[in-house]
């Protein structure tokens, strides 16, 4: 599995923490991580919103197949994420939150807050969020008698949101052209993007705004 690790500018200086926790798991269950977002206060500069676009690309030409990304309270992530056809983003503050969402909802994102709740032990309780995350099969449900209606409205959840949105480049045209550009301006998410996306269409969609 691929997955991307994105942070804004309000937590980038976190970055290398939660990339090295991410690393040591990824690592042992054979997942490939890419750290598209700010690895530090003078990277190129990402907002939230920045951060739903780049989820958006990724998910949608299929470069990638799970994201990590999160701000200060970890809600706007979230709100931006799921803005997005195709990501199902979770809010995730311990590692139960992380197991319940794999088990229960099957989704393809995670939030977390890097501000709010973030003292001592929090590099301890990152590894666990990603242990229970990426650990073991996926929708089986909890607790296991419940997995065939939420596996069902799982399904009706994706299916209402796909009805609900429009095509997603159709979507993304809509946007202000400035907000893709910064969006896709890093040179970690170019190379992550190009390299395994998918979806010639949206590839030749970013190419419009790479210089």
């Amino acid at each position: 599995m691929k997955i991307a690790l994105m942070n804004e500018f309000s937590q980038a200086a976190k970055n290398p923490i939660v990339l090295e926790q991410l690393n040591s798991v990824a690592a042992g269950l054979g997942h490939e991580v890419f750290n598209v977002g700010m690895d530090g206060d003078n990277d190129h500069r990402l907002t939230y919103i920045h951060l739903g676009i780049i989820a958006g690309l990724l998910i949608n030409s299929k470069a990638v197949d799970f994201i990590v990304a999160g701000c200060g309270t970890g809600q706007g992530a979230l709100m931006s994420l799921n803005a997005h056809p195709g990501v199902t983003c979770g809010y995730c503050i311990d590692p139960s939150d992380a197991y319940l969402f794999a088990q229960i909802n099957n989704g393809n994102a995670l939030s977390l807050p890097f501000a709010k709740g973030f003292g001592w032990g929090a590099e301890l309780n990152i590894r666990y969020i990603f242990e229970k995350a990426f650990t073991g099969v996926k929708g089986q449900g909890y607790p296991p008698e419940r997995k065939a209606s939420q596996v069902e409205n799982a399904g009706i959840l994706n299916d209402v949101k796909t009805a609900m949105s429009k095509d997603f480049l159709a979507g993304l045209k809509l946007l202000d052209p400035e907000l893709i550009k910064q969006a896709v301006g890093g040179a970690r998410f170019q190379e992550c993007f190009f390299a395994n996306c998918q979806e010639p269409e949206i590839a030749e969609f970013v190419k419009g705004f790479v210089a």
